[in-house]
């Protein structure tokens, strides 16, 4: 019998979680790496955070070649910024900082005038979260159906959600930044991040659901 795909959005979540934790080591050694003037340190930078850099650019910016030139600005900042980084956050949340500061002036317009965008709003309460908690997706997923034929279809969905939804929920589920850090990298309040985030998988959820035909 076909072992069931876990498709859900949760054990995503999860395992980014789990990643992120290993990263945050790994990103702290190759930081003194990088300030001792050590190239090979900041070349595995490069290798580690450049694609998604370049994916959250994209989502701010909308064209591939000024999303590639945010990021070039995004290194240069950082080759010449380092000796200025506390500390204070994960040197993932600082680079995104700076990254989303060249996207917003790339992009002409600022992030926080952008609608949140509507979604059906019985499937949530007053303060953003679900009325009723969805179904998994592994009772409603048919066997046949893999994880690897979902997420390009998800990321399909992704990329027409509105431009708030879609940075909360790259920067959430697909990056694993913590509430806390996306609420400030965005300029929002906690609240109105949970909303975003709410909202942007619910919507993917409900375009998943009606291409997969789930009643």
């Amino acid at each position: 019998m076909a072992r069931r795909p876990d498709c859900s959005l949760r054990a995503a979540r999860r395992r980014a979680h789990r990643l992120g934790s290993v990263a945050v080591s790994e990103d702290e050694q190759l930081l003194a790496g990088l300030r001792a003037g050590d190239e090979a340190a900041f070349t595995a930078l490069v290798r580690r955070h450049h694609s998604s850099l370049l994916r959250l650019a994209t989502s701010v910016v909308g064209s591939r070649a000024v999303a590639d030139e945010v990021v070039q600005e995004t290194w240069l900042a950082v080759v010449r910024g380092v000796d200025r980084f506390e500390g204070r956050s994960s040197f993932k949340t600082w680079l995104f900082h700076i990254l989303m500061n060249r996207a917003r002036s790339a992009a002409g317009k600022e992030w926080r005038t952008q609608p949140t965008g509507d979604v059906d709003a019985d499937r949530f309460d007053g303060a953003g979260l679900w009325s009723v908690p969805p179904v998994p997706w592994s009772d409603r997923v048919d066997d046949r159906l893999t994880a690897e034929q979902l997420v390009p279809l998800a990321r399909k969905v992704i990329d027409t959600l509105p431009e708030a939804q879609r940075q909360v929920l790259v920067l959430r589920d697909v990056e694993g930044l913590p509430a806390a850090d996306v609420a400030e990298l965005l300029g929002v309040t906690d609240g109105n991040q949970r909303v975003l985030l709410h909202r942007a998988r619910a919507r993917v959820r409900s375009e998943l659901e009606g291409r997969l035909g789930a009643p």
